[in-house]
Order: C-alpha cells, then structure tokens, then sequence
C-alpha cells in the first residue's frame, strides 16, 4: 500500500484550515487516512503549522510520501533535515552528536526567523496605525481651521450688515422725504392727465 502524507481540508469557504495526515495514496483527500499527524492553519500570519515531530519523522522514514505542500511543510518544520542528517549517522559521515548539534542549530537559527518576521509584522502594524492616526489629526485640523474661516467672514457680514441697517435708520427719514417730494408731482402729473 503506497502511502501518503497530505492534507485534509476542514474550515469554511474562504477560511480554510487542514490537519496534516497520513492515507492511503487512493483514498478521497478528506476520506478515510491512517493517522492525523498534525495540523495546518493558512489563515495566520505567519501560518500556524503544529505537528508531532516524532510520528512525522517514523512516518518519513517508513517511506510515506508528502505532496508537494506538505514537503514544504515539513521541511519548514525540520522533518526533512532530521531525516537527511539520520542518513549521514547511518552512513558514518556524521556521529550522532554531531547531527543533533546541527539540528539544535539550524532549529535556534529558523526560530530567529520566525520571531524577526513575528517583529516586522507587529511594527509595520504599528507604523501603519501611527500613520493613520497622525493622518486623521490633521484632517481634523484642516477640518477645524475650514469651519473656523468659514464662521469668520459669516461674523464679519452681520456686523457689516448691523452698520448698513443703523446708517439705513439714520437715513430713513431723509429717503422719505425725498421720496414724498419726487411723488408729489408726479401725483400732479396724474391727475391732469386724467382731466
């Protein structure tokens, strides 16, 4: 029976999440598998990937073969490179001590990677929010300094408005006069036209 490491899907449309399994190479991709191995969560960043090394690892070196996405993932995880460095124990190029303290190494090394890019992400975060809320306080800014100059010139027109309407008071009663005089003939005029 040639076996399989693969991933099954579960999650919503969209959303997808896989547990990481070993099957049988013809079984339908969420039928039936042999052992659940771990599982795989895309939706995170970086990706949230938990496996049972040690399975995993039996796994491989009984011959269960990964798809190409689980390649990837176990290699992230180090399962492939345990098992290389095994080979060279069992081969005399390397003693056991030896592998394992390239391992721990390349295991120190791969999780500083993992926190630098854990870092870079929750900066860049906080750059954008920064940017984003030094953006909005100046559009509030400009907002405020729009209605201010926008309720200036409206203060300034009624008081202009209140000194036209006194210097119209104050004038009222010479426009009257002169109006009654201006009307007063041409009340005359109309009358002997009528006649």
């Amino acid at each position: 029976m040639a076996t399989k490491i693969r991933l099954q899907r579960f999650g919503k449309k969209g959303k997808p999440f896989f547990h990481v399994v070993v099957a049988d190479s013809r079984s339908p991709r969420d039928g039936k598998f042999i052992e659940r191995l771990g599982s795989y969560n895309p939706n995170t960043n970086p990706a949230t990937i938990e496996i049972n090394f040690e399975k995993t690892l039996d796994w491989v070196n009984k011959g269960a073969e990964p798809t190409d996405t689980c390649r990837a993932i176990l290699s992230y995880k180090g399962v492939l490179y345990k098992k290389h460095l095994e080979g060279g124990v069992k081969k005399g190029a390397l003693t056991a001590e030896q592998a394992d303290a390239k391992f721990a190494e390349w295991l120190g090394a791969k999780d500083g990677q993992i926190e630098g890019k854990k870092d870079g992400l929750t900066k860049s975060k906080d750059e954008v929010r920064k940017a984003a809320l030094a953006a909005e306080a100046k559009k509030n800014a400009d907002r405020a300094a729009a209605l201010a100059i926008k309720n200036a010139p409206v203060a300034e027109e009624v008081v202009e408005e209140e000194v036209v309407a006194e210097e119209a008071t104050e004038e009222t009663p010479v426009a009257e006069e002169t109006a009654a005089t201006e009307e007063a003939p041409a009340a005359e005029e109309n009358k002997e036209e009528q006649a």
